[in-house]
């Protein structure tokens, strides 16, 4: 089966500069950074911004992001970033979020409308039978600031929802680097309950809050905004980046194996236009591959309840041996040992 070409890439023009790019370039401002700094290299002008005519491109905004840290130079400065990000002033997608009836409607409308909300970093919803689990995939290529990027994400997730609901909610996050030194804006943006050096970044939450009213929601207007938001991604011409699409077409068919030739018939490109296109959002075939491998074992180890040899079994991994080494290349660590790190929690 052949893939239709509708996604957007990272030097797809698309942002506008009045919705995320303006929230960083606000902050900045606030604290006294020149404009003319702030923007510097990455193609943009403030007057253009204030119009309302910018489309950036993700590589753009990647470039304002890369600015901002230098010059905010600030510990907090991807957490007040994602504080203001949702549900934010983005048009109908916005109102949808802001006329959610629940968690579980908001996060699902930010998944679906996820190139207008966080076309950066792609939000991922899975559900067990006591709790919701959220990860992210890094849509473009983000290189040194997915960090900043995954900060300001949960961030996000964590405001809207004690906004929306009128309620801190009990989130738990995990995140696979190490301690950082200012641990303290995680505890004070994200709650006590952060974790460091954990097989993979995800926030967690007992999963009766999904479902739990929000006071403020407006069932009428909420319907009318999502349906709004719906024809503008149809506008757009597409809902998610090629690496979001990769990631997608490995996650079906990972028991397959598909190798670089299949994939590329896939995508209706030559082997060595799929590899130009990979290496532009700076990764590479095998690296999705591993990617994909990972998050399906964690699944089925934490959410499915998997044995080392079930999970090996459903990858096709035919050498228990094998299994564990690709295992522990993928997360640092042991099949065992997630297992154990799972069961305590």
């Amino acid at each position: 089966m052949t893939l239709k070409n509708t996604w957007f890439e990272t030097d797809s023009r698309f942002i506008p500069g009045h919705y995320q790019p303006a929230t960083l370039i606000d902050l900045a401002l606030s604290r006294d950074i020149d404009s003319h700094r702030l923007l510097r290299g990455t193609g943009l002008f403030h007057d253009d911004i204030l119009a309302g005519e910018t489309r950036l491109s993700p590589q753009q905004f990647l470039g304002l992001i890369g600015n901002s840290r230098r010059l905010l130079d600030t510990d907090d400065s991807s957490f007040l970033f994602g504080q203001r990000l949702l549900p934010g002033h983005y048009g109908p997608a916005s109102h949808a979020l802001r006329h959610a009836q629940n968690l579980h409607q908001a996060l699902d409308t930010l998944v679906q409308q996820q190139a207008l909300l966080s076309p950066l970093a792609a939000p991922r919803l899975v559900l067990d039978e006591k709790h919701a689990y959220i990860y992210w995939l890094d849509s473009c290529g983000a290189g040194e600031h997915w960090r900043f990027l995954l900060e300001a994400s949960m961030t996000s997730i964590v405001a809207m929802s004690r906004s929306q609901s009128g309620q801190r909610l009990p989130w738990e996050c995990s995140f696979s680097h190490a301690e950082p030194r200012y641990i303290e804006q995680y505890w004070v943006h994200l709650g006590e309950h952060t974790q460091f050096e954990r097989p993979l970044d995800l926030m967690r939450l007992p999963r009766e809050f999904l479902a739990q009213s929000w006071p403020d929601a407006s069932a009428t207007a909420g319907q009318v905004a999502r349906q709004e938001a719906h024809r503008q991604i149809e506008q757009l011409g597409f809902a998610s980046s090629f690496i979001d699409c990769v990631y997608r077409y490995l996650q079906t068919h990972v028991r397959q194996a598909p190798n670089l030739e299949q994939a590329a018939q896939a995508f209706a490109m030559s082997p060595a236009t799929f590899k130009r296109k990979l290496q532009k959002h700076d990764t590479g075939f095998q690296q999705q591959v591993d990617l994909v491998r990972k998050h399906v074992a964690l699944y089925l180890y934490q959410i499915k309840g998997f044995s080392n040899e079930a999970v090996a079994d459903y990858l096709r991994f035919n050498d228990a041996a094998n299994f564990r080494r690709s295992f522990k290349r993928w997360t640092g660590s042991t099949p065992n040992l997630i297992r154990e790190m799972f069961n305590a929690r």
